[in-house]
């Protein structure tokens, strides 16, 4: 059996008498993308401190590739790559000037920074000081200077918030092929399509709380209708019909209604993973 790449046991975190992170457990498998699905102020940074050595749980145990996250392990910490909200990059460096030298701190002789900017759609831009970039163009950089070390686990936090379309799909296409790669990925967001669109399983984390950890198709089984809804054009205009998948006859029932010759659409009715999320914790990832 694979050993998990991130195992955190029922650990805790108080910054005063505020807890920000009340004894929660989960495990990212090698290959694994975890989506930390919360709004702001819900635990998922704090959570990512922890596994990235920045923060001493006040209980419980986190391991990132089977070391103590509080051992201050070099040989560890080599091994991650890390992707904060915060740009710190250095502006009157080129960007694969910065890919270079956050390399020479891993004590990596060659960096093909080339490449990297390739991935993230900055080839072009490569010899441009960083102080030209736009938000999206840093953000696609901090994403190629976490690849810098080839890193076995990555912390996303919050990746694309507030990025153009472009930027964004470009950032979740690279997530994917790291996970692909074999890189054990924890992403933070609170945004519920990008959840949906990469993470193998979710977390719905609230005010520090873990309401759980699944496969989106579970959670949406478990929670939404298992019905279908079918819109047809007849002759008196457009009729919607919704056929419950539960009901005695539904294949029938299903048939009918598909056959149709004025048929539109046909909709499969589940819950979404925003509406989930407020039904657990009675509160929006948004909010």
């Amino acid at each position: 059996m694979t050993e998990p790449a991130m195992k955190v046991d029922n650990i805790t975190f108080s910054y005063g008498d505020l807890e920000a992170v009340k004894g929660i457990t989960f495990e990212v498998a090698p290959g694994e993308i975890l989506g930390f699905l919360g709004p702001n102020g819900a635990g998922k940074s704090t959570t990512i401190k922890i596994l990235t050595g920045q923060l001493t749980p006040k209980s419980g145990k986190a391991q990132v590739l089977g070391v103590d996250v509080t051992a201050d392990d070099p040989e560890m910490q080599a091994q991650i790559g890390v992707c904060f909200e915060e740009k710190n990059l250095y502006e009157s460096m080129s960007g694969a000037e910065n890919l270079r030298f956050f390399g020479s701190l891993f004590g990596l002789k060659h960096v093909d920074a080339d490449d990297l900017l390739r991935r993230v759609g900055l080839a072009d831009r490569a010899n441009d000081r960083v102080a030209k970039y736009s938000k999206g163009m840093r953000q696609r950089l901090m994403m190629a200077r976490t690849l810098v070390n080839t890193p076995k686990v990555l912390f996303l936090d919050e990746p694309t918030d507030g990025l153009d379309p472009v930027s964004s799909q470009a950032i979740r296409k690279l997530i994917k092929q790291e996970a692909d790669r074999g890189a054990a990925v924890l992403l933070t967001t609170h945004d519920m399509n990008e959840a949906d669109e990469l993470s193998d399983r979710v977390a719905f984390i609230n005010e520090g709380k873990l309401y759980a950890v699944d496969t989106s198709e579970n959670l949406k089984l478990q929670h939404g209708r298992r019905s279908v809804r079918v819109r047809a054009r007849d002759e008196g205009g457009i009729k919607e019909r919704t056929v419950s998948l539960d009901e005695a006859g539904a294949g029938d029932a299903l048939r009918a209604a598909v056959g149709s010759p004025g048929l539109m659409t046909i909709h499969t009715e589940e819950a979404s993973l925003e509406a989930i999320f407020i039904e657990m914790t009675g509160r929006g990832l948004e909010g």
